[in-house]
């Protein structure tokens, strides 16, 4: 991976499919661990809190 702090999320049990989050003040960074290739999605971090809301107020 890159030299960006990462951190699993707190959701990822053992096994390969857990996602990583970088943030910086301007941008966030995910990468999902079972991805050979380390693709690394980035966005704004006012995207990603959108994003985060959307799937909070959508749960069933």
């Amino acid at each position: 991976m890159s030299t960006h702090d990462w951190q699993t999320s707190s959701y990822c049990q053992e096994g390969d499919a857990c996602l990583h989050v970088a943030a910086t003040e301007k941008t966030i960074h995910l990468t999902e661990s079972s991805d050979p290739t380390r693709a690394i999605l980035s966005t704004h971090p006012d995207t990603f809190g959108a994003l985060l809301r959307a799937l909070k107020k959508n749960r069933t």
